[in-house]
């Protein structure tokens, strides 16, 4: 009697948060690696939107393995009781592995946390703080146009991490074993205040970048005139609570995952920002 032999079942990988920094990069590097990978996100086909929850059975409908960053903030009020329908929703659609993107040091994030290591399928979370690409592609971007690097954290020493590194964490923790039950706090090599960060800028760019530090309300009011009163408040709070030194020390989160050093600052501006460089 002939052998009869049964193909390996590839898993779907679904990305929610496609299109924000690090999901567009992990949906990105899966895709490179050759896996099938669904990209969800308020414009996509399934839509995903964490406000219209109705839709994210079908969104999640044949996933096997799930990314997800919640926006606008794990820290954010009413984010755990969308963390906890969420994995009620994986469970039921049969997700057999979730990573989970984290605030390092919040402690809505944490709570959020527990609610995924806590909900039967096998899940790792990945606790990041602030990006290094946050001053060339996110709300920081415009110090290079303005000279003016503003934002409400005095002195205090920030271990800044690359995107990319975080993604091919990720990418890591979704495609091999090992990894269910596990934190892993993501930093840079190096704690940075903002001060040294502007200098790096001015040096890479040749424009004169300077920080200037802000007090939580003026940071507020900024901040409401042109986000909203809502945004404004979330991310003063979370400004008030990370920048207090408890973010300031380094870790191998990097290192434990992906068996190298995560990238400095000043590569990653460099290589973003080398284009713009004066001749």
């Amino acid at each position: 009697m002939a052998n009869t032999t049964h193909p390996t079942h590839q898993p779907t990988f679904a990305v929610i948060g496609a299109t924000g920094k690090t999901g567009r990069r992990v949906a990105d590097l899966l895709e490179t690696r050759g896996h099938t990978v669904r990209r969800l996100a308020r414009g996509t086909s399934p839509r995903f939107d964490w406000e219209q929850p109705d839709g994210w059975a079908p969104a999640l409908h044949g996933v096997d393995r799930l990314y997800v960053t919640y926006v606008p903030d794990l820290a954010a009020p009413g984010a755990d009781v969308a963390i906890t329908r969420l994995v009620d929703v994986a469970r039921e659609a049969g997700v057999q592995r979730i990573a989970l993107l984290s605030g390092r040091g919040e402690e809505g994030a944490q709570r959020c946390e527990q609610i995924v290591l806590d909900s039967g399928i096998p899940a790792t979370i990945v606790s990041a703080g602030w990006f290094t690409q946050n001053f060339t592609e996110g709300a920081l971007s415009d110090a290079l146009e303005t000279g003016v690097l503003a934002l409400a954290a005095g002195d205090v020493r920030e271990p800044f991490i690359d995107v990319d590194d975080i993604a091919a964490v990720v990418a890591e923790v979704l495609t091999t074993d090992g990894h269910a039950g596990r934190r892993y706090q993501v930093t840079g090599p190096e704690s940075l205040t903002l001060a040294e960060v502007a200098g790096i800028l001015t040096e890479i760019t040749g424009r004169d970048v300077q920080y200037v530090p802000m007090g939580f309300d003026d940071f507020h009011a900024a901040v409401a005139a042109e986000a909203g009163v809502e945004t404004a408040t979330l991310l003063t709070e979370l400004c008030r609570e990370v920048f207090d030194g408890r973010n300031e020390s380094t870790t191998d989160g990097v290192r434990q995952v992906l068996g190298r050093e995560p990238r400095d600052v000043r590569t990653v501006l460099t290589e973003a920002l080398v284009a713009d460089r004066p001749e």
